[in-house]
């Protein structure tokens, strides 16, 4: 199924700055928030939608990214495409910030993790890990499959990432209730001030381990290896990153895994110069060719062409095959492939050679003066045609 627009999602314009993004955003998850549509899987779907456009149209990278190559250009910026659906746990750690208590029980409530009182348990996240994709352009032209080996924080085996020692168990934070924030009130010139701060016992996780883990020592990771497969779209460039979500570094005792971001490099092509989704081609003809007019034969990223050389034709002029360039990142179009012209031109000739060209200097249709009484236009014209 076609992804629907972000902007569309959200209601707003495409010229809509932060603060009435941002807005939008609070409006929809307030409105398809499971917890006013209990079993409403429509609902659940609008609510993770709504929090995929804004991660993207709320980062002015991705925003930017979105704007010129539509989902392609972001398949990796969130959640719904190249790395797979937001998760609640997902939208809690990113915007819960942007509802503030709102809900009574602040954002941590609202979303069924935090207490009646306010606050919201930490949330612990994996760092993100950057690896470098070398592409070749006919990779690039069909999107390609990569596997890579990671060396990475991994979840614990022996503990299942829960840090714990096996049977033991945790328990809640005494200081905090399980909260994970601590609450004081103060007392100011304007009266009693209430204020919130992770608690410094359990660092904002709610819980405490009774027993460690041996063999993590209640990390919850370990260092260690995966294998992951990449799937890499075609129409990419240098310099693009993509982003997989979920396999960063594992998160310390179970909580959100970091992001793998990956640089795409391209290796020069043989044959082929690349000018955004176009590619140029540098064809030699010889002398008589280009006077005479030739058929030949040459290389595009499918197969082999033969194209036709008019009579006549100048060094420079650029022939164009429509379609025969690289993929759009958006999947709708492609470029063209650009033949330049080039005449060859030998660095030395025979006596026999030089005798030849004396002869054809001497004839009115080799002059170069004759060429003046063509008009500029013709001459551009003569160049792309």
């Amino acid at each position: 199924m076609s992804k629907r627009d972000y902007y569309e999602i959200l209601e707003v314009g495409k010229d809509a700055g932060a603060e009435e993004i941002k807005k939008a955003y609070r409006k929809k998850a307030i409105q398809f928030h499971p917890d006013k549509n209990p079993g409403d899987s429509t609902a659940e779907e609008k609510f993770k939608e709504a929090a995929e456009a804004y991660e993207v149209l709320s980062n002015p990278e991705k925003r930017a990214r979105y704007d010129q190559f539509g989902h392609a250009g972001v398949s990796g910026a969130s959640g719904g495409g190249y790395g797979g659906g937001m998760t609640f746990d997902d939208i809690f750690s990113r915007f819960g910030d942007i509802f503030g208590d709102s809900f009574g029980g602040g954002f941590g409530s609202f979303f069924g993790g935090g207490s009646s009182q306010g606050g919201r348990r930490r949330v612990n996240k994996g760092t993100n890990l950057r690896v470098t994709v070398k592409l070749t352009m006919d990779e690039i032209a069909n999107g390609a499959t990569k596997k890579i080996k990671l060396k990475k924080y991994v979840s614990c085996n022996a503990c299942k990432g829960t840090g714990e020692k096996d049977g033991s168990s945790s328990k809640t934070c005494p200081t905090c209730h399980g909260r994970g924030v601590q609450t004081r009130v103060v007392n100011t010139m304007l009266g009693q001030m209430q204020t919130s701060s992770t608690c410094s016992t359990c660092g904002g996780e709610g819980k405490i381990i009774s027993e460690k883990c041996n063999v993590c020592y209640g990390e919850g990771v370990v260092s260690g290896e995966e294998l992951v497969e990449l799937k890499i779209p075609a129409g990419v460039s240098e310099g693009v990153q993509l982003s997989v979500s979920g396999k960063g570094n594992a998160a310390r005792r179970g909580g959100i895994n970091g992001d793998l971001l990956v640089l795409i490099k391209e290796v020069e092509h043989p044959d082929f110069q690349r000018d955004g989704n176009d590619i140029i081609y540098n064809l030699f003809i010889s002398i008589p060719d280009a006077i005479m007019g030739t058929q030949v034969e040459i290389p595009t990223l499918q197969n082999k062409v033969k194209i036709k050389i008019d009579a006549g034709t100048q060094s420079g002029k650029i022939l164009r095959l429509r379609g025969k360039g690289l993929p759009h990142l958006d999947g709708y179009s492609k470029g063209d492939l650009l033949v330049r012209i080039n005449v060859f031109i030998p660095s030395s000739i025979s006596k026999e050679d030089k005798k030849l060209l004396e002869q054809m200097k001497q004839a009115d249709t080799f002059n170069p003066e004759n060429k003046k009484h063509e008009s500029i236009f013709d001459r551009v014209r003569g160049y792309f045609s």
